[in-house]
Formats: structure tokens, sequence, C-alpha cells
């Protein structure tokens, strides 16, 4: 296989990733009893079985910490200069929400911290972005960290694919998970498939259009990646999506293997993927890296790399391997990228914490969710929250129209 790492370079990337998520789950089971649907239709016509929502003393902020914390603790803060903090679900229009994370982890003040938006897409422009600062500066690294809460209203098409979680992403030379190659196949354009006004608390999307400005995103992105000289896909041992869904991995797998003329499996069942290419399509690690997401529901910005701590943790073969990751955010932007896994990657897994974590999520009633998804917490009036979560943050409140964090 080929490198597309610059000769002469230390490679950069992922050097640890951690994965958070809310206290509460919401079970479509449930879901689909409540409503008088076919519990089909989420299993198999999403790919999704659940999805975490957030208690009232919980957000964006919570979760993010939550995933930097053992980052912190393991790796200290030594070199670490940047925060960069990707969301589509903000608290503040000026203030990044990043800068709480700072104070609830006691970061050191020799940083920046900012706060990057493009719907789904903003970690990896994030992500780029720490490892432009470190090809700078080798001996800095950079957290990334990507949290945000889907939220749709009740009683619409969006409202079962919701869910909350982060990622946390310590960015540096010479990494010890994964090395980012140069290479990217970028494509934008201005689509209304999906957006959040000012003053909505939950989205708005037009499903069809949003599948569509996905898939051509796709074709775009790879297109470009093929022109800047990128790795065929025969190059190309595992390729990872932005989840939604787990069932749009799959759509993006079947469009990929059509512009590329590879047959490529596109299960999204764990157990029933293919084997080499000798003997049917071929085993991408769709359906390991969307075991995670069909738990999580939509992360948002979060969701690409909850696939990708999916395939590292549920994959014993991936040393020296190159996945391909396809970053998209509606409005639209989308990227191809990809990059090697480094040898001892198993070392580092979270497949025992984050089955735990996503085991001890504590049910939610229907009439209890739709209770507490329809609460909201006005800027404009002091008020405490309510301790709820089991989490090591939380968010306690307004005093001042300002938000207030504390240690749980």
């Amino acid at each position: 296989m080929t490198s597309h790492t610059a000769a002469g370079t230390a490679p950069i990337g992922i050097d640890d990733i951690e994965l958070a998520t809310s206290h509460h789950v919401v079970r479509l089971d449930d879901f689909a009893e409540a409503n008088g649907t076919d519990p089909a239709k989420f299993h198999l016509g999403l790919g999704q079985d659940e999805f975490s929502f957030p208690a009232p003393d919980e957000d964006v902020v919570t979760m993010a910490a939550a995933a930097a914390a053992p980052i912190i603790e393991r790796s200290g803060t030594e070199g670490i200069r940047t925060m960069l903090f990707a969301t589509e679900s903000g608290i503040d229009q000026s203030k990044a929400a990043g800068m709480a994370v700072h104070s609830l982890l006691d970061l050191p003040s020799q940083m920046r911290v900012v706060e990057v938006k493009e719907a789904c897409y903003s970690a990896t422009a994030a992500l780029q972005a720490a490892v432009g600062i470190v090809t700078r500066s080798p001996g800095q690294r950079v957290l990334v960290i990507a949290s945000d809460v889907a939220r749709y209203e009740l009683d619409t098409s969006g409202e079962p694919t919701q869910g909350a979680g982060a990622v946390a992403m310590l960015v540096s030379a010479d990494p010890k998970l994964l090395e980012i190659e140069p290479v990217s196949g970028l494509n934008s354009a201005d689509v209304d498939d999906f957006w959040r006004p000012n003053d909505s608390t939950t989205a708005i999307v037009d499903g069809a259009l949003s599948v569509t400005a996905y898939l051509d995103a796709l074709t775009g992105a790879w297109t470009d990646l093929a022109a800047q000289g990128g790795p065929a896909m025969a190059e190309i041992d595992r390729v990872l999506y932005h989840q939604p869904f787990t069932k749009m991995a799959k759509k993006a797998q079947v469009h990929l293997a059509g512009l590329t003329g590879e047959d490529l499996d596109t299960e999204i069942v764990a157990g029933t993927a293919g084997g080499s290419a000798s003997t049917g399509p071929r085993d991408t690690g769709l359906a390991t890296s969307t075991l995670y997401n069909r738990r999580l529901g939509n992360s948002y910005t979060a969701s690409l790399y909850a696939g990708l701590c999916s395939l590292l943790d549920h994959d014993a073969d991936l040393a020296g391997k190159r996945i391909g990751l396809f970053s998209y955010g509606s409005g639209s932007v989308g990227e191809f990228f990809t990059a090697r896994v480094v040898p001892g990657y198993e070392q580092q897994s979270r497949r025992q914490a984050v089955t735990e974590a996503l085991d001890a999520r504590v049910p939610l009633s229907i009439d209890a969710y739709r209770a507490l998804h329809a609460a909201e917490l006005s800027s404009a009036e002091d008020a405490s929250t309510p301790k709820v979560t089991a989490g090591p943050f939380r968010f306690a409140g307004v005093k001042g129209r300002a938000r207030l964090y504390e240690r749980a």
C-alpha cells in the first residue's frame, strides 16, 4: 500500500480518544409501543435501537468535560495550548462552550479556546486545524472535543433519530492511535437540508433532501480525493461514515461501492459482514463501526468519531491498516480523508468503559421523556437544576443570565 505521509516528517494524528454520553436513555421499543409503530421501522429502517437523552443537569459542556477528563488524567496538560470545541448545540451566541470545560478541568490559562461550527462536519474541521497547529509546532498538543445533543420536535419523523454524546481527542505528533494522512477530498454546497434557526431549540430537517445532499457530498469529496492524489478504494481497508442514523452509513457504503466499482459489504448488523474480496463483498468494518451509534443515537459532530471508537474497540486486526473517514455536515460540507492505525492501538480500548456507561443509563418512560423534552430552562430568570446526573460534571443552573457548572 502507498503511504501518503510526507517523507522526513513526523506523523501527526490522534494520540488518545474518549467517548461520553448522557444519564438517560429512550428505548425505541418503548417509543414504538407508545406510538403504535412497528419496532422494525426503527431497528431495521433506521438501524437504531435506542437514543441517549440528557438529564436536566446535563448538556454539551458536561458531556464534553466527561469525555476529556480521562485524557487529561492520563496525559497531563503539558504542551496543550489549544482546545477546539466543535458543536451545533452551542449554549451561547458569543462565549465558546469550551470555556466552561476549561474551567471544569482546571486547564492552564496559557491556552486558546474556540468553538467551531458547521453542522455535523465541524469536528473534522477542528481535527484538521489541530493537525495544522501541530505541524507548525510539533511539541504542542491540541485537545479537540465534539459534543452535541440532537433534538427534533415531538411527533416528527426526526424524533427517533435523536441522541447525545461527546468525543474528545488529543492530537499530537507521533500519535499512539491514528496517523492522519495529508490528502483530503472536499465538497461544499449551499443546501437547506437541515438547520436550526436562532429562535428554535429544535432542528428543522428535510429528510429526503438531507439524504440526497449527503450522498452528493460523498460523490464530490471522493472525486476530489482522487484528483488530489489520494489512495484508491483498493488501498483502503476500512471506511467510516457520519451516522445520523446507522442505516445512513449503509446507504453511503452502497453509494461508494457504485462510485468505485468495488464490491463492498453493506450489512450494518454485527456478525453478518462478508469476508475477503475472493469470497464475497469486502468487509470494511461497516457493522463494527455502527455498534455504539445504534445505542447512542445521533450525536451530530461526535457521530463519526463515535464510529471510530467503535471500530478501534471491536476490530482486533487494524494495526497498520488504512481507514477512510467521510465526514458530512448539513448545509453542506463533506470531507473524505484517510488515516493509518498505529500498532498497539488495542492497548487503549474503551470497550468495557463505554459498554458499562451505555448499560448504566437510566431508561425514561415515554411520558417522562416527553415532559423532559418540553422543559426549557430560560436564561431570563435565576434557577437551579435538580441533581440527577451520575456523571462527574453537572449544569447547576442559571444566575444573572449566566450558565453555572460544577463538579458533581
